[in-house]
């Protein structure tokens, strides 16, 4: 497992949490976080300071070297015709898979690809599955390396092309080399979302995970035939406000669901780059991920 973050969320006032949830989705910028937490910031702390302990640290939380021997990795581009035209991802697989394996579409936060979804879906595949997990960022240069500038790039993709060039992905997923034809997702925040979103585009769909993402729109929930996991934090009012209405949705549309909110626990917690991690909370919820994922995507798909 990954060595602890410094810090736990349980250490920074709640309104700083707060102020850190609005600059990594872009509703405030890193001045705005700086002039914020510098009211908040006590004792030695200074709001420079709480920003470099709040932001990712990639190499400290990494569980699988991208050279792991017992895994083969790349990267593949992709048309997406209705999308950006050409896409590309990170295709992960066992390197000693057994018979057809099946695939898991890993989608990332909104900053694009960054080192941490690459260990997510490295650990995947350590799972005997294929992940693959495209970047939104591709058709702009990428993941620039800066969580910063990635957010500002991630604000100037056109959303329409760039949902379309995650169904080419999961298209594209169906016909694998070495898959057996039946597709996952898991995503987390803006990724959560996208896989909301995919439930709804997809009919083969067997089974998705949204981490705390944006629900789908609600006229869209009878056409999702993919059984769900929702995976939602405690303390996460931007997202959590939205629930109520969507399990509603989705009861009266009959789609399998179950949901997983481990109390006191924050946007994010899944991510353990930072300190909103929790280790406990995400533990389980990779369980019943993976869980969910053994018992659809290896056997054929039960009549609804």
């Amino acid at each position: 497992m990954p060595n602890t973050p410094r810090s736990k969320a349980s250490d920074f006032d709640p309104e700083v949490l707060q102020l850190f949830d609005q600059y990594v989705h872009g509703a405030i910028d890193r001045r705005g976080f700086l002039a914020g937490a510098a009211r908040l910031a006590v004792g030695a702390a200074t709001a420079t300071g709480l920003l470099a302990a709040l932001s990712p640290q990639f190499a400290a939380a990494q569980q699988v070297k991208p050279d792991d021997k017992r895994l083969l990795a790349k990267y593949v581009e992709f048309p997406s015709p209705k999308g950006y035209g050409t896409a590309r991802g990170y295709l992960v697989k066992p390197a000693k898979a057994k018979g057809p394996l099946p695939v898991v579409l890993v989608v990332h936060e909104n900053r694009g690809l960054n080192p941490h979804i690459e260990d997510v879906a490295r650990r995947f595949a350590l799972e005997d599955f294929i992940a693959f997990a495209p970047d939104a960022l591709f058709p702009l240069g990428g993941y620039p390396g800066d969580e910063d500038a990635a957010r500002t790039l991630f604000a100037k993709l056109d959303q329409a092309k760039t949902k379309e060039d995650f169904v080419a992905a999961a298209d594209m997923l169906g016909k694998l080399e070495g898959g057996n034809g039946r597709l996952g997702v898991v995503g987390f925040c803006y990724g959560g979302g996208i896989a909301n979103f995919l439930a709804t585009r997809l009919p083969d769909l067997v089974a998705a995970a949204p981490f705390y993402g944006s629900a789908a729109p609600l006229e869209d929930v009878p056409k999702i035939q993919a059984e769900l996991l929702v995976v939602l934090a405690g303390n996460d009012e931007r997202i959590n406000t939205a629930w109520p209405a969507y399990a509603a949705a989705l009861s009266a549309a009959d789609v399998k669901y179950t949901l997983y909110q481990p109390p006191g626990t924050q946007h994010g917690f899944h991510n353990d780059t930072t300190p909103r991690y929790d280790e406990d909370a995400a533990r389980e919820a990779w369980r019943r991920t993976t869980a969910l994922f053994e018992r659809t995507l290896r056997m054929k798909r039960a009549a609804k």
